[in-house]
């Protein structure tokens, strides 16, 4: 059954990480529009620092699931391999769980900063995009990373031997 979550949750990761690749391009798009128009034809693209602002969101909060699970993110495990193997098993579990509940939390504030931001009605300073769709897609983007998060807690419990 945890393995065809986790195979779930690599394919949802995998399209996520599509929509990262798709912020970054839109990043580097509008920043070459942006500075061309205003080196070239003295003419900037209005709005290219809300969409770019946006566009990298997007990014980093796609893109965040596919490199935990890679093992991109960055990790000081340095002390941890100095512990005795039970002991860091265990200091591995309970970072693995605090993993959880962090991106627990940051789901639901994000999910409720969407709301306060659909119902307020904030939107972009200049070309007035709203932000609430970023915030659902944010808290929507670290679901996928708190179940890598769950997976890898729920198999620290079941082995002896961790690391």
């Amino acid at each position: 059954m945890l393995d065809k979550i986790e195979r779930y949750n690599r394919r949802l990761s995998e399209w996520f990480e599509w929509l990262a690749f798709l912020g970054l391009l839109v990043m580097m798009v509008v920043t070459c529009i942006d500075v061309v128009g205003a080196k070239v034809f003295r003419w900037p693209l209005p709005g290219s620092l809300d969409i770019v602002m946006l566009a990298q969101t997007v990014a980093i909060a796609f893109g965040a699931s596919m490199a935990l699970i890679l093992g991109r993110h960055i990790q000081v495990e340095f002390f941890v391999k100095l512990l005795p193997r039970r002991l860091g098993a265990i200091v591995n579990s309970v970072v693995l769980f605090l993993g959880l509940g962090l991106f627990m939390v940051i789901v639901w504030r994000l999910a409720a900063l969407g709301y306060l931001l659909q119902t307020s009605g904030d939107y972009s300073a200049t070309i007035h995009i709203p932000y609430y769709p970023f915030a659902y897609g944010i808290a929507l983007a670290c679901i996928p990373v708190g179940v890598v998060f769950f997976l890898r807690f729920l198999k620290s419990l079941t082995k002896k031997e961790q690391r």
